[in-house]
């Protein structure tokens, strides 16, 4: 079996793995890092999306031989030591979460966002396309304008 290298959240990784693996399935069975989650495993509910080389991707359709050498960010890297992000901040001070199952996705779409604009528009976050079957979205457009103004 080939083995993989890159980075997870800053940490230099090494991984055995079947080329076609999905990176969800790395992280989560092999590296043990639980906060992307499994949903569709088509890259339509979002719900594993994390940061690759600070871009958004749906991790269960990344296969693992695409990554090496490249930097791999989840919701587990987010903060810096004690201090929650920004986007992480908003959620909690603005009770995004109900079942939280796609939180880890909504907020890492969510960073990459703010990434792309400091100062997102209603328009630019309801083209989002994250799927929350507990309906929280007023409540997330809230928590991001929220984190644009606290970043």
């Amino acid at each position: 079996m080939p083995t993989y290298e890159f980075y997870v959240n800053g940490e230099s990784v090494s991984v055995d793995a079947p080329p076609d693996m999905p990176l969800l399935w790395v992280l989560r069975e092999k590296l043990r890092i639980t906060g992307p989650k499994y949903g569709c495993g088509v890259g339509v509910c979002r719900a594993c999306t994390c940061l690759l080389d600070d871009e958004e991707v749906q991790t269960c359709m990344v296969k693992i031989k695409d990554c090496a050498d490249t930097e791999v960010t989840t919701i587990e890297g987010l903060a810096d030591g004690d201090e929650l992000h920004p986007v992480q901040q908003a959620w909690l001070d603005l009770d995004v979460a109900q079942c939280g199952y796609c939180q880890p996705g909504q907020i890492m779409t969510a960073v990459a966002l703010l990434d792309r604009t400091s100062d997102p528009t209603d328009e630019d976050i309801d083209k989002i396309e994250n799927i929350c079957r507990c309906g929280t979205y007023g409540r997330i457009r809230a928590a991001i304008h929220q984190a644009a103004q606290n970043m």
